[in-house]
């Protein structure tokens, strides 16, 4: 697995660039000879066009990547063309939103299989918000009740709790991670966190940082993941 997770930000307003940028380099890395290729998956925003719109502003204007978009809310999904996006792409890039929402309807529409796949195979796999969370054992998330945040199963491909959004949550994710005697991720705004093979390697930050949070102790003990 290969994955980079962001913790939050607007990339219609440029503030994860510097993520974004290391994320191309890596695309190009993959791709060698050929033009690399992004497959931007929008589900937890219903499929939002404007945001598809925004990521291909990004990375095909500021860095020649050539962008594709995975779309199945509303629709029935032609799995076979699917799978042609998949296989094409050097990268997948998983939007932010709704995550219980993305997590069913993937199940739904069959693309989980397809998801899956790319998770076991290597493929770069990168996510904002909701795309960063889903793939762990359970998420810090508002997508159940609007305002009110809970803890929440997620995929369990990644052993652990995460936050998004962490310098806007802290205080009481904290207090559950404290209560339950937790370890965790927190994953600030403009902040990224890579995972290679199972294992966290480095942060990517642009104004945030990614927080090691361990409450095994009855205390909450905070570390910055670099």
């Amino acid at each position: 697995m290969n994955l980079i997770l962001i913790g939050g930000g607007e990339m219609k307003a440029r503030e994860t660039l510097p993520i974004d940028e290391y994320i191309a380099n890596a695309a190009k890395k993959l791709s060698g000879s050929r033009r690399a290729c992004g497959l931007f998956l929008p589900t937890a925003s219903h499929d939002c066009m404007p945001y598809y719109n925004t990521f291909h502003k990004v990375y095909t204007g500021l860095f020649d990547i050539k962008t594709d978009v995975a779309l199945t809310v509303g629709r029935e999904v032609d799995l076979a063309k699917m799978r042609e996006k998949f296989e094409r792409a050097d990268f997948l890039y998983v939007g932010g939103g709704d995550t219980v929402f993305l997590i069913e309807e993937w199940k739904r529409s069959g693309l989980l299989p397809l998801i899956r796949e790319a998770f076991d195979g290597g493929k770069l796999i990168c996510g904002l918000s909701a795309g960063a969370i889903c793939w762990f054992e359970d998420m810090y998330t508002d997508s159940v009740a609007e305002g009110e945040f809970h803890m929440h199963t997620a995929l369990g491909w990644l052993k652990g709790k995460i936050s998004p959004h962490y310098d806007e949550r802290m205080l009481d994710f904290d207090e559950i991670v404290r209560y339950n005697r937790w370890c965790a991720w927190g994953l600030d705004n403009c902040a990224a966190l890579e995972i290679r093979d199972g294992h966290p390697v480095r942060s990517i930050c642009c104004g945030g940082s990614v927080w090691n949070i361990d409450g095994s102790s009855g205390t909450v003990l905070k570390t910055k993941f670099e």
